[in-house]
C-alpha cells in the first residue's frame, strides 16, 4: 500500500493527468465531507473541494517526492479554504435565516423533511466549532472526522505531532463542556435543553451529501 501511495505520489508531482484524475477519484469525496462538516453548507463544500484541486494542481512543483498519502496534504489545503469561506458564510446564512420560508410541496415533503433535519445538525455542528479557537477547530475535524492520524493532521497543518495532540485535547475538553451545559440558544426557541449542544459537540451522526 505505501509503495502504491509513493508511486501515485511521483505520478502526481510529475504532472500526469491521468494520476491526478487517480487522485481526484480516490480523494474527491473526503474533501467535500470536511469542507461541508466545517461550512454547513452544501454549495459552498463543493466550491472549496473544486478550489482545492485547482490549487493542488497549481501547486505540484512544491509537493514533496516523499512521502505517502496524498489526502494530507488535499485536506490542509481545503482547510485553508475553508477558514476564508467561512467569514462570508456565516453572514449569509444569518440573511437567509430572517427570511420568509417558501411553502412546501406535500410530493416532496419527506425529502424535504430529511433535508432539514441534515440542516440542523450541521448547524449544531457549526455552532459549537464556532465557539473553537480555529487551530482547535481545524485539528478536530481532521483528526476526528476526517480520520487522519497524528502525524498526518501535523503534515496537512504543517505543525509538530505535540502540537496536534494538545490542540486536540483542549478542543475535545471544550466540546464536553458545551455538551455539560446543555444550554439552547434564546434564538431558538422549542429547542430541547441539551439538544443542540449535544450534537453538537459528538457530531458523530454523518450528512448525506447534497444531490442534483
Amino acid at each position: 500500500m505505501r509503495d502504491s501511495e509513493n508511486g501515485l505520489r511521483l505520478r502526481v508531482r510529475a504532472g500526469e493527468r491521468d494520476a491526478f484524475a487517480e487522485l481526484y477519484e480516490q480523494c474527491a469525496g473526503r474533501v467535500y465531507q470536511h469542507a461541508l462538516w466545517l461550512t454547513a453548507d452544501w454549495a459552498t463544500a463543493e466550491d472549496i473541494m473544486s478550489e482545492t484541486f485547482l490549487t493542488a494542481w497549481g501547486a505540484l512543483d512544491r509537493l514533496d517526492a516523499e512521502g505517502g498519502s496524498l489526502t494530507p496534504w488535499l485536506l490542509g489545503i481545503a482547510t485553508h479554504k475553508v477558514e476564508n469561506a467561512r467569514r462570508g458564510l456565516r453572514r449569509r446564512l444569518a440573511f437567509l435565516a430572517r427570511q420568509r420560508q417558501p411553502p412546501v410541496v406535500a410530493d416532496f415533503a419527506a425529502e424535504v423533511a430529511g433535508r432539514v433535519d441534515d440542516a440542523r445538525r450541521l448547524q449544531a455542528v457549526q455552532s459549537a466549532l464556532d465557539r473553537l479557537r480555529r487551530q482547535e477547530r481545524e485539528v478536530l475535524t481532521l483528526c476526528v472526522w476526517s480520520g487522519l492520524d497524528y502525524q498526518q493532521t501535523a503534515e496537512a497543518l504543517d505543525i509538530p505531532v505535540g502540537t496536534v495532540r494538545s490542540r486536540l485535547s483542549r478542543a475535545r475538553a471544550k466540546l464536553g463542556r458545551f455538551t455539560d451545559e446543555g444550554t439552547p440558544s434564546p434564538a431558538e426557541p422549542g429547542t430541547v435543553r441539551g439538544e443542540m449542544t449535544r450534537e453538537a459537540a459528538l457530531a458523530a451522526l454523518p450528512v448525506r451529501e447534497e444531490t442534483a
